[in-house]
């Protein structure tokens, strides 16, 4: 929608009557909400190509003085024409958009070439370099870009052929970790959950068409600001998909939240299309038993064979699973909290809590049975 309003302004400063009519009718369609996740589909997002020469016909925007912390002019330009050679090439610009015409003389080494998501872009990969150690093994492709741009790429030679997609999108936290049309979204802006939404749903989009229909998964990881929000997204996206929300722990000891709980995890939405559904994973003969007593892994007895019971009695315990880290986590810190745990490697679980072990002794009386 507020691409919308744009539009209506437009017309307004052309024709001022149709732009009314237009922005009644307008507001008489925005009041009837449809039901489900709503949100506006803020006007596409733009990347500044730095790397690009500046060519006439360009879509630009004016840098900053060197050296200048202003925010820069988010404004975008048309080159009309380039004079001059070298350093001192001077470019006439046109601003956009602009409900009175308005142009000005720059230097084009003040100017940045823009692509907006309307805009037709025609991507190409260019080989930085290899590290190749696996001979005819499978190997891995590293593409550095814009990821919309980079998926959109794929969608030539990929689609509906990629059977597992893992993103990692911006938390929308406010702090300075994300942009939106080359501004960093405040914890204040009162679109800052409909522009987030705007752009995670046009890569979700192009993911989907990457995606087998008949057996792929997407995983995207998310923390309390979006997650519900998100969730709703997913399933307006992926209706036909079978979508799973799990905890996964970052933190155990909890990250400290003003005026409310401690949040000791995050958050991993699994869209499962077609006939992808998680498996069981067979226990690795490595795992020690005390990776099993100290419940970091729940097992099954159909996955164990006595061949690898026998190598599990065998291996050392995995202590530091079982101790504590961070602050305050010497022997001399907690002297009570420094006692055996006996365990029975057949059974695998704990039989009996020890009594502490005195300081200066480093191992627990023996017990027997």
């Amino acid at each position: 929608m507020s691409r919308l309003t744009d539009l209506i302004a437009r017309a307004k400063a052309r024709d001022s009557a149709l732009g009314e009519e237009l922005e009644r009718e307008f507001k008489a369609l925005a009041s009837r909400r449809a039901f489900g996740l709503n949100f506006e589909r803020h006007r596409p997002e733009s990347v500044e190509l730095p790397g690009r020469p500046v060519r006439r016909g360009d879509k630009v925007r004016i840098l900053p003085l060197r050296g200048s912390v202003q925010r820069p002019d988010q404004r975008l330009w048309r080159v009309k024409r380039i004079d001059g050679k070298g350093e001192a090439r001077m470019a006439l610009v046109e601003l956009i958009d602009a409900e009175a015409p308005e142009r000005v003389d720059v230097a084009v080494a003040d100017l940045v070439v823009v692509a907006e998501f309307r805009d037709f872009i025609y991507p190409g990969l260019v080989s930085t370099g290899r590290v190749s150690r696996g001979g005819d093994k499978p190997f891995h492709t590293v593409i550095n870009g814009e990821n919309f741009h980079v998926l959109e790429a794929l969608t030539y030679t990929h689609r509906g052929k990629i059977d597992a997609i893992y993103i990692d999108p911006p938390y929308n936290s406010g702090a300075t970790d994300w942009k939106y049309n080359n501004a960093y979204v405040e914890k204040d802006d009162l679109y800052r959950h409909s522009k987030w939404l705007a752009m995670i749903e046009r890569r979700l989009i192009v993911a989907k068409s990457l995606l087998k229909s008949e057996n792929s998964v997407l995983m995207v990881t998310i923390d309390a600001r979006e997650y519900l929000r998100l969730g709703l997204l997913l399933e307006q996206i992926f209706p036909e998909a079978r979508i799973q929300m799990i905890s996964t722990v970052i933190n155990p000891k909890g990250v400290s939240v003003v005026g409310g709980f401690r949040r000791a995890d995050e958050y991993i939405f699994v869209v499962m299309l077609g006939d992808a559904a998680p498996s069981r994973l067979p226990l690795s003969a490595e795992w020690s038993p005390s990776s099993i007593v100290s419940g970091s892994h729940r097992v099954d007895e159909s996955d164990v064979t006595g061949q690898e019971t026998e190598k599990m009695s065998r291996a050392e315990p995995g202590w530091t699973s079982m101790m504590r880290r961070g602050s305050e986590a010497a022997r001399s810190d907690r002297i009570s909290m420094f006692y055996p745990i006996y365990a029975d490697p057949q059974t695998r679980k704990i039989v009996e809590i020890g009594d502490p072990v005195p300081e200066g002794e480093e191992t627990a009386p023996g017990k027997e049975g």
